[in-house]
């Protein structure tokens, strides 16, 4: 009796504090909303490339739960933004850009996330950037309160694949046709892009350059490229080098180093600064066997998933000469060369998934005053900085032998965040030439378990003038800052080699010169 009591009880109290309640009883908004902030900067973005997604915080501090009648773009449905509101778009021809009676209860908040993808012919062209603004309006009459948006736009020049409907009526992108094998015939290839026409020929510095797919540079082609141009991949994009083409990127010395007006840079395109370090945001610079006489100058090349990935004419001296030029964030080689020819000096290469330097199925490398180093930390590497064999395995796990005919290393810094940063996969069938003269290597075997005579670093045919583990202090390896200090093991460790008497930076080198690609200096505290 008791027990059915006290229920009745109990209930009795519920019902008459549920109908005491006003939490479903919602003010109209009062035009005392609170925001994180007054106005929302989105990042630069190019024309038609959507933006990251930005937030915004509304605080209802007010004891009474309210409703906001209207929210909307200040330009209505011509607006170039998209709203949404606490995980709601909207409907109809008003989605993502007009909301009706948005609720806040008490002392609560909510999100309201914006993005844009801004059509620049439909705005005023102003020294290639301007900004793109508009306003969220909460409210309306005495009541209204306005958050600004703003977005930096910039022109671009947008290098993309045609689209066809094949006969299933389905759209299909255009792909590349030429000469993959050498024989003479052009092959159809599944690789999206376009080959550039003589028009397109020549990348200027005046407008940035967006391209979508594989840019190609055919055979009897020269891309030249100007200093301080700016080249944009879209994700899984690229520039293709094919059978007798060229590609002459000459860059210029800058003065600026945060501006980098004279650089060539090579990046994705996404401009927002989280996406500034990320790996793997477009292909590579495909030097396919065949392309010719490739010079790569005073160039960056970042956030890739190959750097430059070089292929064949392993007797062309010509074939990829490479100077003051940095290469970061690949995520998995930041040059790969398969049985070619490579040139390198004054090269600064780091933070690779894999190795910085492959050269993979024989070739000639030679790389004086460079910077080979290895401070991944997004995940397990499999490779040490720098990585050189004399064979492939092909599908059917068949080996296929090239020789390694040079492979020079001058006044070289080898290092990185892994024990060992050289690996020397030897297959004594075929030939395996290589020689390292005053370089700084890190190199810690305390097991012994690479004991061949490749490895003995007191055997003056391979090795000459060698510091073993001795680490050159850079600046912060894990931002790409590869500086060494004064007294650093690098300094004045070097000999003279050729006409190099300028660092990557313009700096006179000393005599004896230091290792690497950058002449110590005294850091800033």
């Amino acid at each position: 009796m008791k027990k059915n009591l006290y229920f009745v009880f109990t209930t009795a109290i519920l019902i008459f504090w549920s109908s005491c309640r006003k939490d479903f009883e919602f003010d109209l908004s009062s035009g005392n909303l609170e925001f994180s902030k007054d106005t929302v900067y989105l990042d630069t973005v190019f024309s038609n490339i959507g933006s990251s997604t930005y937030n915004l915080k509304v605080f209802n501090n007010s004891d009474n739960d309210i409703v906001i009648p209207s929210l909307r773009l200040s330009q209505g449905q011509n607006s170039m933004y998209r709203l949404n509101v606490d995980g709601q778009t909207g409907g109809g021809i008003t989605s993502g850009r007009e909301f009706q009676n948005i609720e806040i209860l008490a002392k609560d908040s909510m999100y309201i996330f914006i993005e844009t993808t801004i059509d620049i012919q439909q705005l005023v062209q102003n020294d290639n950037q301007f900004l793109y603004t508009d306003a969220i309006e909460f409210d309306s009459g005495s009541n209204l309160q306005k958050v600004e948006l703003v977005t930096l736009v910039k022109d671009a020049v947008f290098i993309y694949p045609q689209r066809f409907i094949n006969e299933e009526g389905t759209y299909i992108k255009e792909t590349l046709r030429f000469d993959v094998d050498g024989d003479g015939i052009e092959d159809e290839t599944a690789i999206e892009g376009r080959f550039l026409t003589n028009s397109e020929l020549t990348f200027t510095n005046e407008k940035p350059y967006v391209i979508y797919g594989y840019a190609a540079i055919g055979d009897a082609q020269t891309l030249h490229i100007e200093p301080g141009a700016r080249i944009h991949f879209h994700s899984k994009s690229g520039l293709l080098v094919a059978t007798g083409g060229s590609i002459n990127a000459q860059g210029a010395l800058s003065t600026d180093s945060e501006i980098m007006e004279g650089e060539i840079i090579f990046e994705g395109d996404r401009l927002e600064p989280g996406f500034a370090d990320v790996p793997g945001q477009w292909e590579t610079i495909w030097l396919f066997n065949g392309s010719i006489n490739n010079v790569f100058n005073h160039v960056t090349i970042k956030n890739s998933t190959v750097g430059i990935l070089c292929e064949g004419n392993q007797e062309d001296f010509s074939k990829l000469n490479i100077t003051n030029t940095q290469i970061y964030n690949s995520s998995n080689f930041g040059i790969l060369g398969r049985a070619t020819s490579i040139n390198g000096e004054n090269l600064v290469i780091n933070s690779s998934g894999q190795s910085s330097f492959a050269g993979t199925y024989g070739g000639r490398y030679n790389f004086v005053h460079s910077t080979i180093t290895n401070y991944w930390n997004k995940s397990f590497r499999q490779f040490p900085a720098i990585l050189l064999n004399n064979y492939i395995i092909n599908e059917d796990n068949s080996v296929q032998l090239n020789a390694l005919e040079t492979a020079d290393f001058t006044n070289t810094i080898i290092f990185g965040n892994d024990n060992l940063e050289l690996l020397l996969d030897k297959n004594n069938d075929a030939t395996f030439n290589f020689k390292f003269t005053n370089c700084l290597i890190k190199f810690s075997d305390p097991n012994n378990n690479f004991n061949t005579e490749e490895y003995d670093f007191d055997n003056t045919n391979y090795y000459e003038n060698i510091r073993v583990n001795e680490d050159p202090e850079f600046l912060d390896p894990f931002q790409n800052k590869l500086q060494i200090p004064n007294l650093s093991p690098s300094d004045g460790a070097g000999i003279i080699s050729g006409n190099l008497f300028l660092d990557i930076l313009g700096t006179t080198r000393s005599n004896p010169p230091d290792l690497g690609a950058y002449e110590s200096t005294v850091f800033d505290n």
